[in-house]
């Protein structure tokens, strides 16, 4: 592995940051999945992101938590209702290096304080190993139209501990 990263911080989710987070989606989509999507299936994902109004007013509409290192984001992650994580891409440069179980674990943290019992997701089959260690178990396979293309994604659940919004 690399340089060890710099302790990430959290922070809210602000409509400046619509550009760079859809660059981290971008990224994150065509430099990490390639092993479990092709690039018509990598590509009918990402053009998500090329509506940045669209993009943003989704974001905006969840609550958005942005992982960053000296001030700049490296990833990001949303929560929408209770009891769904929505997003979560880091950055390439920062994979495998804890940003994305530090966002997930806020989530699962703000989830309990919310009153949500479960926390689901529906998981990239690049993704599936990361929540299956941190306690999600597969429910269902997905086949979900984008563009032409159909991609697979799995919905994993966890149970919420009941101190999960407590503070410690």
């Amino acid at each position: 592995m690399g340089q060890s990263l710099p302790k990430p911080a959290l922070r809210p989710y602000l409509a400046s940051d619509t550009a760079m987070l859809a660059q981290i989606f971008v990224a994150a989509i065509h430099e990490l999945t390639g092993d479990d999507y092709n690039e018509a299936q990598q590509q009918a994902w990402a053009v998500a992101a090329e509506d940045e109004d669209a993009f943003g007013n989704r974001l905006a509409g969840e609550l958005t938590l942005i992982a960053t290192v000296q001030n700049s984001p490296v990833g990001f992650a949303s929560l929408r209702g209770n009891e769904t994580i929505d997003m979560l891409y880091v950055h390439p440069s920062v994979a495998g290096q804890g940003v994305g179980a530090m966002l997930v674990d806020a989530l699962e943290r703000l989830a309990g304080a919310r009153g949500a019992k479960t926390l689901s997701v529906d998981a990239s089959d690049t993704a599936i190993d990361f929540f299956r260690k941190r306690g999600y178990v597969a429910r269902q396979r997905n086949s979900v139209p984008r563009h032409g293309e159909w991609l697979a994604n799995t919905t994993m659940q966890k149970q919420l501990s009941p101190s999960a919004g407590a503070s410690s």
